[in-house]
């Protein structure tokens, strides 16, 4: 195992020649170099395969990133690819709709519980917008509620500190809930409030049946329940969170895992309400029936079918979490770290005891990455993350905590960095 600092060279020439042409350079947040710590991690990626990446100045690196989210089997996966190889010989996008569309939609009919109706676009925040404009028109009213992370579109960003260009009034039809707190969804239930929109779980697991009066208090009120499944879809079950915990929203919106990295997103719910998109609610996009796309849907979802992978991210996930637990034991580090979220996606954190947050997670990044481990405080898994990977990754921790301890302890983390701090991603909300 390394544990001297990959050479990046090609990264950062490509990097300032990035920065004379775009601003950001990154056009997803949690990849840019604000989130891995400048001067350590590699900042562009050649290539990738299974569980590993290899960055442009060629060194190797066990992914636990996933693409932030959308790689659920592996990289450049056989079947998927295969599927994606052969419909390209087909065409891409058409002049009129694809038999795919259709093949798509009845996959996701068969296993999504809330699929009566299903539509097809490109971008997570498009189907958040979709959802939402849909529930404005079916219960004729204008506010929203929201919890957790919804895209970049007016009626969520207005609610960040990320709020530059939003007008006031956009900014007054949306209100946030906090999760696992009912008496804040009961504050919220106006007579205006259209829909209720949340991530399901993050990180946190639901208390007090928090989603099932969710569900009934919403309906109570004639709000419509809007699921956000972007990361529990096809991951926590095939069918996502409404699955899992037996909670049918009246809407849910899709992406990332379930075409193994294409770009691909889906609105699902009640054919009463859907049945509005017919002629009262306009949402079309050119690329909706892009081919290639629907191609890789079909073979990740079969894949994850028959293979049970929901499962087998359970299980791998778990062990990570058991054995990072036992070195906690093992190192006494139990006051200053911890393991949180579910098995398919679990995420580090510090206690406040452990000094600050951000400089922690830059040690332990650079650490990781020294080992040849690309991590972002998440272990996103995949099919593709072998017991040998756990076994790396455990051994990574193993090998880190002792000095990591003794940092802490002495109060002197900061010291040891060889890169910079990273960034705060920005507020979510403001209030």
């Amino acid at each position: 195992m390394n544990s001297k600092l990959p050479t990046i060279t090609k990264s950062l020439a490509m990097y300032e020649r990035a920065k004379k042409l775009m601003h950001p350079i990154t056009q997803t947040l949690a990849k840019g170099p604000g989130q891995f710590t400048f001067g350590v991690s590699p900042i562009y990626i050649e290539r990738a395969k299974g569980s590993k990446i290899w960055d442009v100045d060629g060194n190797e690196y066990l992914d636990y990133c996933m693409g932030i989210g959308p790689i659920s089997l592996g990289y450049a996966y056989d079947k998927v690819d295969n599927a994606i190889k052969e419909q390209l010989e087909k065409g891409i996008t058409f002049s009129l709709m694809h038999r795919l569309e259709l093949e798509v939609a009845e996959k996701l009919h068969e296993i999504i519980p809330n699929a009566e109706s299903i539509r097809i676009s490109k971008q997570g925040a498009d189907v958040c917008s979709a959802a939402v404009r849909i529930a404005r028109a079916f219960t004729k009213r204008s506010t929203v509620a929201v919890c957790g992370y919804h895209g970049w579109h007016d009626w969520y960003i207005g609610t960040t500190t990320r709020d530059a260009g939003i007008p006031q009034q956009i900014k007054d039809l949306t209100v946030s809930i906090k999760y696992n707190d009912i008496e804040s969804v009961r504050a919220a239930m106006t007579a205006d409030l259209a829909c209720v929109i949340l991530e399901p779980i993050v990180f946190e697991e639901p208390k007090h049946n928090f989603l099932q009066e969710l569900a009934e208090i919403c309906k109570a009120n004639g709000t419509l329940l809007i699921f956000d499944e972007m990361w529990t879809g096809f991951r926590l079950a095939l069918g996502g969170a409404q699955e899992y915990f037996n909670v049918k929203p009246d809407l849910a919106v899709y992406s990332k895992a379930c075409a193994n990295g294409m770009p691909v997103a889906f609105l699902t719910g009640r054919d009463d309400v859907m049945s509005l998109f017919e002629t009262d609610v306009f949402y079309f996009t050119t690329f909706g029936g892009e081919a290639l796309s629907l191609a890789a849907t079909l073979a990740t979802i079969d894949e994850m079918q028959s293979k049970n992978v929901p499962q087998y991210l359970a299980t791998q996930g778990q062990k990570i979490k058991d054995g990072f637990n036992a070195l906690l034991e093992k190192h006494q580090m139990q006051d200053y770290i911890s393991i949180g979220g579910y098995p398919c996606r679990s995420i580090v954190n510090f206690s406040e005891k452990a000094g600050d947050g951000l400089v922690l997670k830059t040690y332990l990044q650079q650490e990781m990455i020294k080992r040849g481990i690309l991590w972002s405080s998440f272990h996103n898994m995949c099919f593709s993350h072998s017991d040998a990977d756990v076994q790396f990754t455990l051994d990574a921790y193993n090998d880190i905590f002792p000095t990591f301890k003794t940092l802490i302890e002495s109060k002197i983390v900061e010291s040891a960095l060889q890169g910079a701090v990273l960034e705060p991603v920005f507020r979510k909300l403001k209030f």
